[in-house]
């Protein structure tokens, strides 16, 4: 990616739009999803809605033949306005209210996540005979994640099989265990050892005269940020050999992709709007922060930054902060920025398209960034032609 001819675009699009903006391109998720059809085998792909429910990314994911992964009420309703099948969504939180499980149920979804009695018993009662897949812990493998899921989410070994067979007993049909290594995970082994973990519940569940035929693998495949990372591709390897290896042939494996969908589809422009300095600190605040797009700064995700026109000039340490009346309002303590950086400049935020505007508030009465779609934008790497056409068309204003 060319991100000097990118930064010109985006600078076009910014003075046309205003800030704080993120530009998103769908061609990129379009790539995202056939990678991951191309390498996993026997692959259903559930897109976790969390990540970006923009009414585009969902209506252009269902016309490839995508699934989908919801975690509330609110987002089935959205899903079935956009003509989403009910078929083709999954109840994936283990955590659901008894009225919104009724509500799935009425609605045509027959599939949920569960990872105790109590969830099993809510489901028996208000949505009788639906299929479960049951969630347990990935205990160990956080320290290779930014984003860890373990301690929320999930049970154990020993549990989920006690919670198969009582789900079977409430007269539920458990056709699978699911898992989640933790969001933009780094390391590939930890999917083969949570297969293997995975293993177990399904001999156990074989022997109780249950034939579980699904593995969730859920997300944490990584995006770029700061860190190098392993490709699909590779995940994928590992994934496919770990199914055959631990459980057999003619499992489906179902993959819940969110950041990996649409993360690296989209990049903020944000503006400085103060300059200041405190002792010995440089600060720099922008009209997005924390709290309108960029809540992930304040756990362990570090996005690559530039200003647009002096990339490469020489860069100083620099704390980065937004707009609102709130001292948590802080991405960086240690951004590294343009020593000329000043008002009015653009910064731009680079794969931002996931679980950005989708935390953004009103707090303090400031919008989050707004949505805007430019499809080739991002994704010169693999097409040129695409890519060259969509920065005539923007930077002609057409």
């Amino acid at each position: 990616m060319n991100k000097i001819v990118i930064n010109k675009v985006l600078k076009k699009l910014a003075l046309n739009h205003g800030t704080p903006l993120l530009v998103m391109d769908l061609e990129v998720i379009k790539d995202n999803y056939k990678k991951l059809m191309e390498n996993i085998q026997n692959c259903r792909v559930y897109y976790a809605v969390k990540a970006n429910s923009h009414t585009e990314i969902i209506k252009t994911l269902n016309e490839l033949g995508s699934y989908f992964d919801v975690a509330s009420r609110g987002e089935i309703e959205k899903l079935l306005s956009l003509g989403v099948a009910p078929e083709k969504m999954s109840f994936g939180n283990t955590i659901k209210k008894s009225v919104d499980i009724k509500f799935a149920y009425e609605n045509g979804i027959r599939m949920f996540a569960v990872d105790s009695e109590m969830e099993i018993d809510k489901i028996s009662e208000n949505a009788p005979g639906s299929n479960i897949y049951v969630r347990i812990s990935t205990n160990g493998m956080e320290e290779d994640a930014d984003w860890p899921l373990t301690r929320k989410f999930g049970t154990s070994v020993d549990h989920a099989i006690k919670l198969v067979k009582y789900a079977h007993e409430r007269g539920l049909n458990p056709i699978g265990v699911s898992f989640h290594v933790g969001s933009q995970n780094y390391n590939p082994n930890n999917w083969r050892v949570a297969i293997r973990e995975v293993s177990v519940v399904f001999e156990e569940a074989r022997r109780m005269g249950i034939e579980m035929k699904i593995v969730n693998t859920g997300g944490g495949m990584p995006i770029k940020y700061s860190k190098d990372i392993p490709t699909v591709e590779e995940i994928a390897q590992v994934i496919n050999q770990s199914v055959v290896d631990y459980i057999g042939e003619g499992i489906k494996v179902i993959v819940e992709p969110g950041r990996s969908m649409v993360g690296n589809a989209g990049v903020m422009v944000t503006s400085v709007i103060l300059k200041s300095k405190k002792g010995e600190e440089n600060w720099v605040y922008t009209d997005a922060g924390v709290f309108h797009g960029l809540l992930e700064t304040i756990q362990n995700i570090r996005y690559e930054i530039s200003v647009i026109g002096k990339e490469n000039q020489e860069n100083d340490k620099f704390v980065l902060a937004g707009p609102t009346c709130d001292s948590v309002d802080v991405m960086y303590y240690d951004a590294s920025l343009p020593e000329s950086i000043t008002i009015d400049d653009l910064v731009v935020i680079y794969n931002t398209g996931a679980y950005t505007t989708e935390y953004g508030t009103s707090f303090n009465g400031i919008q989050s960034p707004k949505i805007i779609f430019e499809n080739g934008l991002l994704f010169s790497e693999t097409s040129e032609h695409v890519y060259e056409k969509t920065l005539e068309k923007v930077l002609n204003n057409e």
